[in-house]
């Protein structure tokens, strides 16, 4: 499901699922059921996003040296750049005809259906099947916000408390693979380093 071919990937993919858990649990403050505890819940996802998203960041910036499977000049990048443009432009057009219709409370499922779609074109470009498996939950969970009662919560609201918890165990799942593949390629890069250098130091030995 994970392949660590790419770790600095991994790690990159768990501070944008941070990212957007923080900026969808925070959409759905905007119109939650009654009650603090919702409020409350929203916070804490949009706290752990933040957590996720910091130290993902910070690693991926400590190891942007490490080689990415986003390599422009690819068939599968080109796919992606299309797919890309075509869903901002639905997504463009979609939002603003809901908007004029006022029907803006529907632009979130529509985003986060977008947005799911979206990971199954990255998935080709990254090489890593558990994207396929973020696009399919967060379509569902886009599917589910749309037709859950309106008169509960608003469906920002649907989207945050249910598409928050996939991105952060999503993300949080490619961080660790990440970072523990970083770790052992750091380990055994500096056991070749070591044994080059005792090498090295041996043969100059036994040359003088």
């Amino acid at each position: 499901m994970i392949d660590v071919a790419h770790p600095r990937d991994l790690v990159m993919i768990g501070a944008i699922f941070g990212l957007a858990a923080f900026i969808w649990s925070g959409w759905a403050q905007e119109a939650p059921p009654k009650g603090l505890v919702f409020r409350i819940v929203l916070a804490g996802l949009g706290v752990a996003g933040l957590a996720l998203a910091v130290p993902s960041i910070l690693t991926a910036i400590g190891n942007w040296s490490e080689p990415s499977a986003f390599t422009s000049g690819t068939s599968a990048f080109t796919l992606y750049l299309i797919v890309f443009w075509v869903e901002v432009i639905i997504g463009a057009v979609a939002s603003f005809f809901l908007i004029r219709t006022s029907q803006t409370e529907n632009i979130a499922p529509l985003i986060l259906a977008i947005v799911g779609v979206h990971f199954f074109a990255l998935a080709v470009v990254f090489g890593q099947p558990v994207l396929h498996l973020a696009g399919l939950l967060l379509t569902i969970v886009a599917v589910l916000a749309f037709v859950l009662p309106r008169d509960t919560a608003a469906p920002s609201f649907w989207c945050g408390i249910l598409g928050a918890p996939v991105f952060l165990g999503i993300g949080l799942w490619c961080l660790l693979a990440g970072y523990s593949a970083l770790t052992e390629h750091g380990a055994l890069t500096a056991l070749v380093e070591h044994c080059a250098l005792s090498g090295y130091s041996a043969l100059t030995a036994l040359a003088v």
